[in-house]
């Protein structure tokens, strides 16, 4: 059956059922069986590589008229498409749940952070079986797939490396997943996990360890095994480090990048950046700030480290995608 017979409206796909003579010796004359075919997606389908950046705005990035420098997204960009409609909930669990799902944050039970659930519907923090993630739907359909970060989906009950573990990665459609689960976790030294079994990370602080190179040091292992050993599969990659989310760890060279870059302050930066996204024509050239309330003394100084955060966390992100010449890339 060739990838465009295969049958794909029922998940999984069902195998083929024999219709025929069956015999009971391989030297019978009439002994023939169709051969073994590996599952594989429709002809052409991409590989795909998502990042998902924490607590970063849709003004930070400089792809997006930010002021965090993120010059191969600006290469990107440019090579391909900017989307201006991708809607957030404001919080980590339920926008990622509604990203891996396709659906209503609600709908799968993320009406808040995990940390926060309560018996309410729509605030358990449990993902229905009704509502398949995505890379489940992938998975089932012939990509190989991953996940690379952190994980703020699983009920805080089920964060232990007992489980049960069917909202982990590995239950909910990823084969391979490297990172932590949880809100956050210390850059230098944190609570890693590789699937389900918790492990030290592979070199300390006082060695040069930060997660964010680890992350994508395996990201890019994971790619090259992945297209060596079976260059005719796809993959879907979903890389998510904790940038910019708190703690706030970024080497000091790279915040010194930014030493002076917000001296102007808050509201001028709000202008500034604005100003840059119309000339981008990423939001309508009649666009106007929301008004700061009148009560609202002006905010300090943007911080220097959670931008440098920002640029070095997409810089090493575009690392993995330098991996593969075939990647469609998406993130927030």
């Amino acid at each position: 059956m060739s990838r465009s017979e295969t049958p794909r409206t029922v998940l999984p796909i069902p195998g083929a059922q024999h219709v025929g003579l069956t015999t009971y010796d391989a030297k019978d004359p009439d002994t023939s069986y169709p051969p073994i075919v590996p599952l594989r997606p429709p002809a052409g389908a991409p590989n795909v590589l998502v990042v998902m950046l924490d607590d970063a705005g849709f003004g930070s990035s400089s792809a997006f008229g930010g002021p965090c420098a993120t010059p191969t997204f600006d290469r990107l960009a440019g090579n391909g498409l900017r989307f201006n409609r991708f809607h957030t909930t404001a919080l980590c669990s339920p926008t990622r749940q509604a990203l891996l799902t396709g659906r209503n944050h609600h709908a799968v039970g993320m009406g808040g952070i995990t940390e926060i659930a309560t018996s309410a519907p729509g605030y358990n923090s449990i993902r229905p079986g009704t509502a398949a993630p995505f890379a489940e739907t992938l998975k089932l359909n012939g990509y190989s797939t991953a996940q690379l970060g952190k994980c703020h989906e699983v009920p805080v009950w089920e964060t232990s490396p007992m489980g049960p573990f069917n909202q982990w990665p590995l239950g909910s459609g990823f084969e391979y997943f490297y990172g932590f689960v949880g809100a956050e976790t210390n850059q230098y030294n944190p609570a890693l996990y590789d699937g389900v079994t918790p492990i030290e990370p592979p070199k300390t602080p006082e060695e040069g360890y930060h997660l964010t190179e680890d992350l994508a040091d395996k990201a890019i292992t994971w790619i090259g095994q992945q297209k060596s050993l079976m260059p005719d599969k796809p993959f879907f990659m979903y890389f998510a480090p904790g940038a910019t989310h708190a703690p706030h760890h970024a080497p000091k060279e790279w915040s010194d990048k930014y030493k002076g870059r917000f001296d102007q302050g808050w509201d001028a930066m709000r202008d500034e950046t604005i100003a840059r996204q119309k000339e981008l024509g990423v939001i309508p050239a009649d666009a106007e700030l929301t008004a700061r309330p009148e009560e609202r003394s002006p905010r300090g100084r943007t911080c220097p480290t959670s931008s440098s955060r920002c640029s070095r966390a997409r810089w090493r992100s575009t690392r993995a995608s330098s991996s593969t010449p075939t990647t469609t890339w998406g993130g927030s």
